[in-house]
């Protein structure tokens, strides 16, 4: 088994980006558990990478040959879940006109991915149960026994030891699934990531939309680096992805993101700044969305502007603006 793991290649994150601290612990961390078949929770906020974590721990196992199934709990309606986990026997309810595999019998060698546990209900948590602990299960509507060989990931981004208490979860289930758990920070709590996050997400957009977009302006990044990413990883691909949309020029500028993150420009330069750095901050924008309107045409821009075109260009060297980023 040893032998196996080791032929692959140390293990290829390629798909996983960051190299702050938290981030390598979370690379060891499914270093040490892949090869293994314990049950595996992965928790964290939404938007925070459980369902890349859960696909590294599966390609990088034992299973990785055999299926990887990823099922939402939250997606489905509380009388099919048990119909969609376990499968259904022919005439088991109204319009079951044939028999149907659950999502245990598909994953049959692989893995399967619970994503947001939590969602399920107490009578499909105790169908979980009994399955996680003899490994055995029946379709809905049928009387055979089977057995389930999966390896079992679950991800949530609710706290199940608060659930439990509540007694919206089952506490016996929760100890059966804590096995081993994996907690994924939040993006604010991994922030010299995401300039790293940033560049890949611009890079992959503007290959998806056909842009020759280069970079980001530096005041883009200190916004980007600035705000606290309730949405995590997910809302900043989301950022991004907009940017690329709306950027007409090759350098994403702080006017081509969302209006969360100018809002914030705003009350940074209100509350960190003098009167007289804010001022110079709004001439600069006032320079830089005439050059975008112009097309980077340094003549248009000054009758924009309604100075002369030997002020702009004073203007734009005081301001260190590469007329260049607005040419296209």
């Amino acid at each position: 088994m040893q032998q196996a793991i080791k032929s692959s290649s140390f293990y290829d994150f390629s798909r996983l980006i960051g190299t702050s601290k938290v981030m390598r612990q979370i690379y060891d961390q499914v270093r040490q558990v892949a090869a293994t078949n314990t049950t595996i929770l992965l928790q964290g906020e939404t938007g925070t990478g459980k369902e890349l974590i859960a696909q590294a721990l599966h390609y990088h196992s034992l299973r990785a040959t055999k299926p990887f199934i990823k099922v939402n709990c939250g997606a489905l309606l509380e009388s099919l879940i048990e119909a969609d986990l376990f499968g259904y026997e022919r005439g088991a309810f109204t319009g079951a006109e044939n028999s149907k595999l659950g999502r245990f019998e598909l994953a049959e060698g692989g893995s399967l991915l619970l994503d947001e546990v939590g969602e399920l209900s107490l009578a499909a948590q105790a169908k979980l149960l009994r399955l996680l602990q003899t490994r055995e299960f029946e379709r809905l509507g049928g009387t055979e026994t089977l057995h389930a060989d999966v390896r079992l990931i679950a991800a949530t981004n609710r706290q199940l030891d608060q659930e439990a208490a509540k007694g919206r979860f089952r506490t016996d289930l929760y100890y059966r699934l804590n096995v081993f758990t994996i907690t994924l920070p939040a993006l604010r709590e991994r922030r010299e990531d995401i300039g790293t996050l940033s560049e890949h997400f611009l890079a992959k957009h503007a290959h998806e939309h056909s842009k020759s977009i280069r970079r980001f302006a530096p005041e883009t990044i200190d916004l980007l680096l600035a705000y606290s990413w309730p949405g995590n990883v997910r809302e900043l691909e989301n950022t991004i992805e907009r940017a690329v949309v709306i950027c007409d020029t090759n350098v994403i500028h702080h006017y081509h993101l969302p209006p969360d993150l100018q809002t914030l420009r705003i009350a940074t330069t209100v509350n960190n700044k003098g009167l007289a750095e804010a001022v110079n901050a709004y001439e600069r924008e006032l320079l830089c969305e005439a050059l975008q309107n112009a097309h980077g045409n340094r003549g248009q821009a000054a009758k924009l502007l309604k100075i002369s075109e030997r002020l702009l260009s004073y203007k734009i060297k005081k301001h260190n603006i590469v007329n260049a980023d607005f040419c296209w």
